[in-house]
């Protein structure tokens, strides 16, 4: 359960849920910088710039794992793994796009958009509708921020500024989605911050607005253990004391539950044929997966595919 969050809680891009936000598109710019990056992303470090990063900024900063390393070279490790995490995780869900509109589908929906910029960097087909979903401060944010920079979206962008706590299917409708035509879902890092019969909610609605045809793509997070979660904690305090920036405990934010459905399983029992991979497999065969000596393997995330029959 989460230790933060409350049924009507909102934010901007620099508060609670907006803020992890921030941490993603950092990884991104991160990522971009690599001579062997798997992703490119041109505008992330734009997004950042006036966010209010804090802890994240740290991510640009090159000489930082080294001076991390030299404290406690286990985090330094976990720092890593969680660029690479990020990277690997974009580049996975870039892909379940790709073959979406290879396919033919020339709908899409990116629900908890964030600051993701995937209708400003992939090259969508003609023809091509994204949606975006997310709090109205945070498309506000991003909207403003990328205009003033004159970058314009590489598909017909509409953003649907709304809680998916509320009737956001009616919003979505009313923006110009077509529930006939076959649609792309993206729920990427979204469901850990859903209680599990909100993430059943979410996902009866994504059904009952699908057309045969239909691909939704979704990462669920696996159950942290309590003794490593605040053996990790303490450790991260240390080095953001150092570092002289606020310290941020994203497992606040989350929703812990146990009985949370798989996604894999929940799909496939309602109208969807499902594949699961979990995130570290995907990690291994990309070379970017780095062993820890403290791991919680149920911990790592899934990503999960899924097609409407």
């Amino acid at each position: 359960m989460s230790s933060a969050r409350t049924d009507d809680d909102t934010w901007d891009i620099s508060t609670s849920v907006g803020s992890t936000a921030v941490m993603v598109a950092a990884a991104r710019a991160a990522e971009s910088r690599r001579d062997d990056a798997l992703i490119r992303d041109p505008y992330a470090k734009i997004l950042i710039a006036d966010a209010g990063t804090g802890v994240w900024e740290l991510m640009l900063d090159d000489g930082f794992l080294d001076t991390v390393a030299a404290s406690d070279p286990e985090v330094a490790a976990m720092f890593e793994n969680m660029n690479n995490y990020q990277a690997v995780r974009t580049h996975f869900f870039d892909a379940f796009f790709t073959e979406a509109v290879d396919a033919g589908i020339r709908q899409v929906v990116i629900l908890a958009s964030g600051l993701d910029s995937r209708a400003f960097r992939l090259p969508w087909p003609s023809g091509t509708t994204v949606y975006e979903l997310d709090q109205p401060k945070v498309l506000d944010y991003k909207a403003k921020t990328l205009a003033a920079h004159q970058v314009e979206p590489s598909a017909d962008r509409r953003a649907v500024p709304i809680d998916l706590r509320q009737d956001w299917p009616a919003a979505l409708r009313s923006a110009g989605f077509d529930p006939a035509q076959p649609t792309a879902w993206l729920a990427e890092g979204l469901l850990m911050y859903l209680p599990s019969e909100a993430q059943d909610l979410l996902f009866e609605r994504v059904t009952e607005l699908s057309a045969p045809g239909s691909r939704v793509a979704a990462e669920s997070m696996g159950v942290h253990a309590d003794d490593r979660r605040e053996r990790m904690r303490e450790r991260f305090a240390k080095i953001t004391a150092q570092f002289d920036v606020q310290p941020m405990d994203i497992s606040e934010l989350t929703y812990e539950d146990p009985d949370r459905a798989e996604v894999a399983d929940w799909l496939g029992a309602h109208g969807w044929r499902a594949h699961a991979i979990p995130s570290q497999d995907e990690m291994r065969r990309l070379n970017r997966y780095v062993e820890l000596e403290d791991s919680d393997n149920e911990s790592f995330s899934t990503f999960t595919t899924a097609e409407r029959l």
